[in-house]
């Protein structure tokens, strides 16, 4: 997890859309790390409420990893480009 903003914007200052969509990127992995975390969590318990909270948890980290994609989907249009042509490239794989 980050202890810090990686970013260093000095305060006072807000990002650019650049800096926003990075922003926006390391979001995204951290929501995608705390998923990882919640399940990893849940598979090592026994006990049956910890593993539905757990899992509840990491639903909701997915939730927030649609959020951040949505909203770099707005700041980044080759983002949209590059993840259309990527789902279009496991398609094709599938069908072979």
């Amino acid at each position: 997890m980050l202890a810090k903003n990686p970013l260093e914007v000095p305060p006072g200052r807000k990002f650019s859309k650049e800096e926003l969509a990075q922003a926006v990127r390391l979001s995204i992995i951290a929501e995608l790390d705390a998923v990882n975390l919640y399940l990893q969590l849940a598979n090592a318990t026994d006990d049956p409420l910890a593993r539905k909270v757990f899992e509840d948890i990491a639903r909701e980290e997915k939730t927030h990893v649609g959020e951040f994609l949505s909203l770099l989907e707005r700041l980044d249009p080759e983002q949209v480009k590059e993840l259309e042509k990527g789902k279009k490239e496991v398609l094709e794989l599938e069908e072979r």
